[in-house]
């Protein structure tokens, strides 16, 4: 994992920040390494439920791949299309 600060919302509460950042450590991982798919996706809906709407995700999307280079959109792809239970892109 590469030394860099996740876009955050600050009208999210603590919890809310744990949980979006704890996603996109899991996006990092899964293109850094690998990842088991159940996880991911678990923290996907963890996300989901803070990140709400496509246009929220897409905002958070493009910032988390202009500091990372990982897309958030082409993991969770990479993540439904997987039949394995661990899965990497």
């Amino acid at each position: 994992m590469k030394n860099y600060s996740y876009p955050i919302d600050l009208d999210w509460s603590t919890e809310e920040i744990v949980i979006v950042t704890e996603f996109l450590a899991a996006v990092e991982q899964a293109n850094e390494s690998h990842i088991d798919k159940l996880k991911f996706m678990t923290k996907y809906q963890l996300f989901k439920s803070v990140v709400k709407g496509i246009g929220a995700e897409k905002r958070l999307g493009k910032e988390f791949e202009k500091l990372s280079g990982f897309s958030i959109y082409r993991t969770v792809q990479a993540a439904e299309k997987s039949t394995r239970k661990v899965f990497s892109v």
